[in-house]
């Protein structure tokens, strides 16, 4: 007999931790909103007409001295400005 509650109660823990992951991954109610899916990074915008490898280089570069902190906002947009109108 003391067998049997021993069974009985690692069955009955094993239904416990069951049903709280399908809760926690929401397979356990079928009402539950669905996981979201990862999010798909947007392809990368195609160069503009009359946009050289150089040019696309150029403002690469400036975009990491921005984010690096060695360019400010104002300084980035200036020479982003003449890079594009050249």
């Amino acid at each position: 007999m003391r067998r049997t509650r021993s069974l009985l109660g690692t069955a009955a823990r094993t239904a416990v931790i069951t049903g709280t992951a399908k809760a926690v991954l929401g397979k356990g109610n079928p009402q539950a909103p669905a996981p979201e899916a990862p999010a798909v990074p947007a392809p990368a915008a195609a160069p503009a007409p009359g946009m050289t490898e150089d040019r696309i280089a150029m403002l690469q570069k400036l975009g990491e001295l921005q984010k690096s902190g060695v360019l400010t906002e104002e300084e980035f947009a200036a020479e982003k400005a003449k890079i594009l109108s050249a």
